[in-house]
């Protein structure tokens, strides 16, 4: 973040300053934020500011003072703090003004792309900024912070050496990404595919079609458009802008065409990248085939920003991704963990399914939790997604009662069980060495949890016949 004062930011925000006692000589509009912008009191940096919102159940000008433990020096909020605090009226729109004021300042040196998709998003990002970092100094999103509340708080990272700028942009409802896009219009637009997430927010695939292509929209002049091939709902965006698009995917027609895609015993692909003017080689150190297209992404959004395609093969060969996306460990007694636990949609899902199908071994075990916000279409896209699960796995263990329909869908190769300790009881008795056992389901179910339980256990899991300790088996599905 660059230095700011609190009276500077009280002036962009429409704020004022308030000291209550403490040591802050003045009015504390002296006072200089030197570091990046949080919302835990707990992630503060010596020199940061801690943003403070009122909520229904907790009241975070209460953690001013942790905020203060761990290096803050100023609040920004609605109510003064033991902190100085910045007092507003809408928390929410000051921090987006703080964060559009200081991107603003560094626009001249400064590349913003936008990356969006129903799925994808995270690890595509994090492709992305390992291609270019290669380039130049690169600041990207952390995680999964892309709402609007985490694109600020990324953007307030940006300092004065910063030429790129990843940021993850997601949405639930029609407006959002415009919204984002209002407070830095970016350079280079990457939308990887219209799915089903959070359809049940958003009614129809037609309308996430457009709040996805809300980022194309909001192209800044002489920016560049990265669609995917592949997606006929992506493709159709091109009529949104009049900027140059690059497309990427297995078509014959993409810009960038993912070629000779094979796995490794460990589902790791390989493969090339191959423009009008060029052909690399690409191996990736993660799980999926899926991963394919991210990395042709990632590589096109890099040539758009000026990274050579061999450069950016060399980046993609040694990156990294987001915790609890894709994870591949060795559990105690020589079973295997792919852990995907950190959300889910049936396409995402599906997507996980054929990686568990990919990796040698013995028994493939799918373990399912719920897939939210599907709206109406719940109940049969579970069930879709039980069915494939079945054609991908030797068991599917539907955990938790609105998982219960992959059950069905999955038939006699499916074990219910109500929650996550049944869970983790039901793998620790019936993991063998060679099984390769997939976590994954939405957020809101904490399959991670499962995953961590796994790789925790000390003791190597027993083999043996399928017990139903918990009184509940396939019957129980209802």
């Amino acid at each position: 973040m660059i230095p700011l004062s609190l009276g500077e930011i009280a002036a962009v925000v429409g704020g004022t300053v308030q000291v209550v006692g403490g040591t802050v000589q003045g009015d504390g509009g002296d006072v200089m934020v030197t570091a990046p912008a949080v919302l835990d009191g707990r992630q503060a940096e010596p020199g940061g500011l801690f943003v403070a919102f009122a909520g229904e159940h907790v009241d975070g000008h209460d953690y001013a003072g942790q905020a203060g433990r761990a290096g803050a020096v100023a609040v920004l909020g609605s109510r003064p703090t033991s902190l100085p605090t910045v007092a507003v009226t809408d928390a929410r729109a000051a921090l987006q003004a703080l964060a559009a004021h200081v991107v603003g300042r560094l626009r001249d040196g400064l590349i913003v792309v936008g990356v969006t998709g129903s799925q994808g998003k995270t690890g595509t990002k994090d492709l992305l900024a390992a291609v270019l970092s290669k380039a130049a100094p690169t600041i990207a999103t952390v995680g999964s912070l892309n709402n609007e509340l985490g694109v600020p708080l990324t953007m307030l990272r940006a300092g004065a050496a910063t030429r790129l700028l990843v940021l993850e942009m997601g949405a639930r409802h029609v407006g959002d990404i415009a919204e984002l896009t209002g407070l830095v219009a970016p350079d280079i637009a990457v939308v990887l595919n219209v799915g089903q997430a959070h359809l049940g927010e958003f009614g129809s695939r037609g309308a996430i079609a457009k709040a996805k292509g809300e980022l194309v929209q909001g192209l800044a002049p002489g920016g560049t458009a990265i669609l995917n091939a592949d997606d006929p709902r992506v493709v159709a965006m091109r009529s949104l802008t009049d900027c140059p698009v690059l497309t990427f995917g297995l078509a014959t027609h993409a810009d960038v065409r993912v070629l000779d895609l094979k796995l490794d015993r460990l589902g790791r692909p390989s493969f090339r990248l191959r423009t009008a003017d060029a052909s690399v080689p690409v191996t990736l150190p993660f799980v999926g085939a899926h991963q394919a297209l991210n990395a042709s992404a990632a590589a096109t959004a890099g040539l758009a920003a000026g990274v050579s395609l061999d450069v950016a093969a060399a980046a993609l060969a040694g990156a990294t991704l987001s915790k609890w996306r894709m994870e591949l460990r060795d559990l105690a007694g020589g079973a295997t963990l792919l852990n995907d636990s950190y959300n889910a949609s049936p396409d995402s899902t599906r997507a996980a399914l054929d990686a568990l199908a990919a990796i040698e071994g013995g028994r493939r075990i799918a373990v399912l939790g719920e897939m939210r916000e599907l709206g109406d279409a719940s109940q049969a896209e579970h069930r879709a997604v039980g069915k494939y699960a079945a054609s991908r796995a030797d068991v599917v263990v539907a955990v938790g009662k609105s998982a219960w329909p992959i059950a069905d869908g999955a038939g006699e190769r499916a074990v219910v069980l109500p929650g996550n300790e049944a869970a983790v009881d039901w793998l620790r008795d019936h993991l063998a060495a060679g099984d390769v056992v997939l976590v994954k389901a939405s957020r809101g179910a904490r399959l991670d949890e499962v995953a961590a339980a796994l790789v925790s256990s000390g003791e190597a899991p027993a083999a043996g016949n399928v017990k139903e300790r918990h009184g509940i088996g396939r019957g129980a599905c209802p």
